[in-house]
């Protein structure tokens, strides 16, 4: 089977990405700025080749992938596998609010237990992997030789990018998930391989000056 080209987003910035809130599953919108970014990942997107445009059900993944939509002329399909982990009760608070609030929650989760979930409807490390490479693996296997875009959540490519580089669920994380850069992978049956990560070129200030006209 040919590879599968796979270019996978994080949605733009939203008002509780500035502030270190927790969004989870909450349906959150972008910002001035992520809307922005989500107007340059189109138009550095605008001469590739791609088959489907994929997303979130989550509206700031849904908005930044519509913005991939209007430069390719494809819809946006949304799947609730691209969602962000759940945190349960710690949605809606800041990582201060949750130290001071459920001090051994807390610690479990900067430990990165992998089969700690938190309270109150929250996924596990080891859930959330499994949903992800479940749903990507689905998603990819439709295209083989083609070449697709997956606009999710900072803790879906995080798993993502463990599953390609072999990681496990708690090891340190070493690399880095702005919100509206591009990654790059491939997959074949035998699974993911990285081809580039965390470009961000299109966001630089060249980038800006040249979205004026938006």
């Amino acid at each position: 089977m040919e590879a599968t080209r796979i270019i996978a987003i994080r949605h733009g910035e939203t008002a509780w990405n500035a502030d270190s809130r927790i969004q989870g599953q909450r349906d959150v919108g972008l910002n001035e700025t992520g809307r922005w970014q989500a107007r340059r990942v189109g138009v550095a997107l605008a001469g590739e080749d791609i088959a489907a445009v994929y997303s979130s059900d989550l509206g700031r993944a849904h908005e930044t992938a519509r913005e991939i939509s209007e430069v390719t002329g494809l819809p946006v399909v949304r799947s609730e596998g691209l969602r962000e982990r759940a945190f349960g009760m710690f949605e809606g608070k800041t990582f201060d609010e949750i130290h001071e609030a459920w001090p051994d929650h807390a610690q479990n989760w900067r430990r990165r237990l992998p089969e700690w979930q938190p309270p109150e409807g929250g996924e596990s490390l080891v859930e959330l992997r499994a949903r992800v490479q479940r749903t990507m693996e689905e998603l990819a296997a439709r295209h083989p030789g083609e070449q697709i875009v997956v606009v999710a959540h900072g803790g879906v490519l995080d798993a993502l990018y463990r599953i390609a580089t072999g990681q496990e669920v708690n090891s340190p994380r070493t690399w880095e998930l702005p919100n509206g850069a591009i990654n790059r992978l491939l997959w074949t049956p035998e699974g993911f391989t990285l081809v580039g990560w965390s470009d961000t070129q299109h966001l630089d200030s060249e980038a800006e000056d040249d979205a004026t006209s938006f």
